[in-house]
């Protein structure tokens, strides 16, 4: 899987993935009042409006990207409706071509950590048949626990050919109350680090210079990013944080490889809800989905230009 994601990227030359978050507050307000005039104010109407929402932005942007990003919380906060769309999406988002990256955040206890791993990247056996669950290509994945609660999901991986990405340095401002303490002398982030590394190094492919572990570094901590990318010269970085976090094209840099390759950027509000911001609301909220693609194509333009600039200044000066 971790080769069909870098060919995605080369393909649509967009190292980017789109987090589909769908809060309430982004759903234009025509599409919610069709899914509560069909199911009323209800969870039943929600999930049905984050659905049509989702629907309508996959269908205007799912040429240009080779990954969608679906953060599970926001459909949980639904219920068991809000998860039947959760699966909805996801199916939708494959049919199309994507690759599909379940933000779930999961680690626990191993036989825990099991059950999520194969509810979400694996199958369950249920008598003399099995059956995938959620079926993502990638999820996330807490470390917290360690190995007891990593090796769990590393191991369906190898077995389904899917991958995870651990949290390693987070884009949040708290980050760092756990994350930068020292360890003699060195932040944590950087043994959690290695350790993903040595992870990785146990799941490799059969063909390919990455692993199915990757690891989640923000945007907003490109100085720590450019300490991890040679850390972890094999792990590929799903990189939070761009745009309505304050992350731009060119703190990114560091989190690439010489060969262009090694990390993919997010955003999810300041794409999905791109109609609702200054530069983009001339759209309309009936037209949020071309303001989407707008925003879609103007982050990668800005990445695009970023790495040319870098890799030119690094041509130049014989690096």
């Amino acid at each position: 899987m971790i080769n069909r994601l870098i060919a995605g990227i080369r393909k649509t030359n967009a190292p980017i993935v789109v987090g589909l978050d769908p809060m309430m507050k982004f759903v234009p307000e025509y599409i919610k009042q069709q899914a509560f005039a069909e199911s009323g104010e209800t969870l039943e109407g929600a999930a049905e409006a984050i659905w049509q929402y989702n629907k309508g932005l996959v269908d205007a942007i799912y040429d240009l990207i080779p990954a969608v990003k679906p953060q599970v919380a926001m459909y949980e906060q639904f219920g068991i409706p809000g998860m039947i769309a959760f699966k909805k999406t996801v199916d939708y988002c494959k049919e199309k071509g994507l690759v599909v990256i379940g933000d779930i955040k999961r680690g626990d206890i191993g036989s825990t950590s099991e059950a999520y791993a194969v509810g979400h990247l694996g199958r369950v056996q249920v008598g003399s048949k099995s059956y995938a669950g959620f079926d993502e290509d990638f999820v996330t994945v807490n470390p917290y626990l360690g190995s007891d609660g990593v090796k769990p999901f590393t191991k369906i991986c190898a077995e389904e050919k899917k991958g995870i990405f651990v949290l390693v340095k987070t884009s949040n401002p708290s980050s760092g109350e756990f994350q930068d303490r020292l360890i003699d002398g060195r932040p944590l982030y950087e043994y959690v680090g290695e350790q993903v590394a040595a992870w990785g190094a146990e799941c490799m492919p059969e063909t390919g210079d990455y692993s199915y572990v990757g690891a989640v570094v923000g945007a907003t901590y490109p100085e720590q990013g450019k300490v991890l990318r040679k850390l972890m010269p094999k792990t590929f970085i799903l990189v939070p944080g761009y745009g309505a976090q304050g992350g731009k094209g060119a703190d990114l840099v560091h989190f690439f490889n010489e060969d262009g390759l090694g990390a993919i950027i997010n955003s999810s509000r300041g794409i999905i809800a791109a109609y609702q911001q200054e530069q983009y609301a001339g759209y309309g909220e009936k037209a949020y989905a071309d303001a989407a693609r707008a925003a879609v194509l103007a982050m990668r333009e800005d990445i695009a230009a970023a790495l040319d600039n870098f890799f030119e200044r690094q041509k130049i000066s014989g690096k």
